[in-house]
């Protein structure tokens, strides 16, 4: 296999995983994710991502608490949140949340159980380990971007070990509990978190996957 058909199938076997096994990853598999994303480009080659990354004790503390706060209290992004989502963006959205609801059994119109469901991002769907992604706020939407390289680089990475991974901005929702938790300075912008582990397998929330657009779909082509 050559090495783009091997990058092809990370891609396409990526997904974002909603159910984990509770079996830890060990820590020199996490340093050879993190070592093989930290690989990407960024701009001037300012590097912009760090990481925070939990395990056992550590992680269950924050999922307690930030189940608790999620309850109660609004969303404050550090980055703001898309106004909407237009035209074919909103189409693929509502697509990818209507296959999550019928995976789980949540009927269209329920919103007490699609509420639930969106709840377990709070949980970090039993995830064994979490990584709060940051970048400096002085970096503006050039430094997030690069981070957002950094993030895809990371699941990739976690992919071609057997890990899986799922990127959540829901949890940057609650930048003020997150910063405070994990002391984390006023000059980084909490971007998400990456919550990652041993997928299970078996969970009907791991039992579909989302569509791509085609490259015409995508691509421009112009000669002159």
């Amino acid at each position: 296999m050559n090495e783009y058909d091997t990058l092809l199938g990370l891609l396409r076997a990526r997904y974002s995983c909603r159910a984990f096994l509770g079996k830890p990853v060990p820590r020199d598999t996490v340093e050879q994710i993190v070592g093989a994303a930290r690989h990407v480009p960024s701009w001037c080659n300012a590097q912009p991502w760090d990481l925070i990354v939990t395990s056992g004790a550590a992680t269950d503390a924050f999922r307690d608490t930030l189940y608790d706060t999620a309850l109660t209290t609004a969303p404050a992004p550090d980055l703001p949140w898309p106004d909407g989502y237009p035209g074919i963006y909103g189409d693929r959205r509502r697509a990818c949340g209507y296959q999550l609801y019928d995976a789980v059994g949540v009927t269209k119109g329920d919103r007490a159980a699609s509420g639930k469901q969106m709840m377990e991002n709070y949980r970090l769907f039993g995830a064994p380990h979490v990584a709060i992604v940051t970048a400096p706020t002085a970096l503006g939407p050039y430094g997030a971007m690069d981070t957002g390289g950094f993030v895809t680089a990371f699941c990739l990475a976690a992919q071609a070990v057997g890990v899986a991974t799922i990127p959540q901005a829901a949890i940057a929702a609650q930048a003020p509990f997150v910063r405070q938790h994990f002391d984390i300075s006023a000059d980084r912008m909490i971007l998400c978190a990456i919550s990652f582990g041993y997928a299970d397998q078996d969970h009907p929330a791991n039992q579909f996957r989302t569509d791509r657009a085609e490259v015409d779909d995508i691509m421009d082509w112009r000669d002159t």
